[in-house]
């Protein structure tokens, strides 16, 4: 949809009258800084000027003119629009939507996948405002249900709240070993629980720290400390020897057979401070997208083992910011070769 241009630009806007000294000045063989001194612009703005519009050889100012007033009309095309030129733009971006990839993973692959296509470009504010904004008419509401939160509006983010527990004998993190800290050796984990309606049911999440590479726990008969214990035995039975190094969990009941477990795995248990959320900030994160397949207030026991090894298997094959867009999967070979 195009509408009609205002009859002034602004301030911010050149003048006509300042672009047809623009023009005077490239006649006369002026340098940008020259040109930008003598109308008080940014020697910046006069060269993106020049650029868009002809090149030095070629400027004309009514040109400039005309072309800041077709970019100034209101309402735009949006970018994704069902109608607009972008059509391959759209069908990938909501192609990855539907496959829970997030706005800000989208954009930044679109810049590796496609090096040498600026159309395939569009940013992760352009693919929200898509979804929220709906007179703008480029995405399906729907696909909003695709995003982490799966909400029809933006809200802002609440911080999580740990929970209150008491655990025998637990080792502080701050006894954790200093490789821990910076990532660079694999096989340091991190735990928590995801909780189902009113705390019935719960799943049982793991992250490694260097790779962000997670498991996840199958809990169908409940999460009281012994049922945790046999999972995680289980699941870090199956990981090679240097994966198993440590794991830091929070003050939960559900860990109060811990020592049970390091006898069992031979993996060293440390519990976070209080209250103290960021301190687990991988799990954290990876927890809020798993929110994205087992939503709150739902019954978590429905889901089998199968389900969650698949779940896990989507989650690790996603590219991540963290790891300069690499998938989890693909981190953590790196690391073990």
């Amino acid at each position: 949809m195009i509408g009609n241009a205002p009859g002034e630009l602004g301030s911010r806007y050149l003048s006509v009258a300042e672009r047809e000294e623009i023009s005077l000045g490239l006649a006369r063989d002026e340098g940008i800084r020259q040109i930008a001194y003598r109308l008080s612009r940014s020697p910046s703005t006069i060269s993106r000027e020049i650029t868009r519009n002809g090149g030095p050889c070629r400027y004309r100012a009514h040109r400039g003119e005309a072309a800041a007033r077709e970019r100034a009309r209101r309402p735009k095309t949006a970018k994704l629009a069902e109608a607009g030129p972008n059509w391959e733009l759209r069908e990938y971006v909501q192609a990855r939507l539907v496959q829970l990839w997030s706005p800000e993973q989208i954009s930044a692959t679109l810049k590796l996948q496609f090096p040498d296509r600026p159309e395939m470009r569009v940013s992760t504010e352009t693919i929200y405002q898509s979804l929220y904004v709906q007179s703008r008419g480029a995405l399906r509401r729907e696909l909003s249900a695709c995003l982490r939160t799966g909400r029809a509006l933006r809200k802002p983010h609440r911080q999580a709240q740990a929970r209150r527990s008491r655990i025998p004998d637990p080792v502080a993190i701050s006894d954790r070993p200093a490789e821990v800290a910076d990532r660079a050796v694999p096989g340091h984990w991190e735990g928590d629980l995801i909780l189902g309606a009113a705390n019935g049911s719960a799943i049982g999440t793991l992250v490694e720290r260097s790779s962000r590479f997670c498991l996840l726990l199958h809990l169908p008969d409940g999460h009281d400390a012994a049922a945790v214990r046999d999972a995680m035995i289980h699941a870090i039975g199956t990981l090679p020897q240097q994966l198993k190094r440590s794991l830091t969990w929070d003050r939960g009941t559900e860990m109060a057979r811990h020592a049970e477990i390091t006898v069992a795995t031979d993996l060293a248990i440390f519990f976070a401070d209080p209250h103290s959320p960021w301190q687990r900030g991988s799990n954290e994160n990876t927890n809020g997208l798993l929110r994205q397949y087992f939503p709150k207030g739902t019954d978590l026991s429905v889901h089998t083992a199968e389900r969650l090894t698949a779940v896990a298997a989507q989650l690790n094959d996603r590219p991540r910011k963290t790891l300069n867009w690499i998938s989890p999967a693909k981190k953590l070979t790196m690391l073990l070769s």
